[in-house]
């Protein structure tokens, strides 16, 4: 078992992107800029951040002083919407073990699976991308400190 929760590349730099520009409201960040500060590459943030534009999380402005701004208040989008914006609606997974024998019987790992899959929800579902600014130097707004 090598990892309980995966999170894609992709979706996790979707969320730290929209954490960063939320950190910084009051201007345009370029992808370049994002990208050395989150350390990642700059080619695949651009391709999140195109996604998370279609998407209409965060509009883009062309040219020298273009960059990203987020679409709608930091206070109005959930890090679900995020996360399903690049990796799709969030399924619940059946099995952690990647080997189902129980035949939808009693699970060896009692309700843990389901246990995790709803937590992951709820956070996701309740925590807005305000409440993750500290992370990058913006104001905390509330996140909550148990994850």
């Amino acid at each position: 078992m090598s990892g309980i929760l995966k999170i894609s590349d992709a979706a996790s730099l979707a969320m730290h992107a929209m954490g960063y520009i939320a950190a910084n409201p009051e201007r345009r960040v370029s992808t370049g800029e994002m990208a050395g500060n989150i350390r990642v590459s700059e080619n695949h943030l651009s391709k999140v951040m195109q996604r998370l534009a279609k998407a209409g999380l965060v509009k883009s402005n062309r040219g020298p002083k273009g960059g990203f701004t987020l679409a709608r208040s930091a206070d109005e989008i959930t890090m679900l919407e995020v996360f399903e914006s690049i990796d799709g609606p969030l399924t619940d997974c059946a099995c952690l073990l990647g080997t189902p024998v129980c035949n939808g019987g009693k699970c060896i790992l009692g309700d843990l699976a389901e246990k995790i899959n709803r937590d992951f929800r709820d956070y996701l579902s309740t925590t807005m991308i305000s409440q993750i600014t500290g992370s990058f130097g913006g104001k905390d707004n509330g996140a909550k400190k148990n994850h």
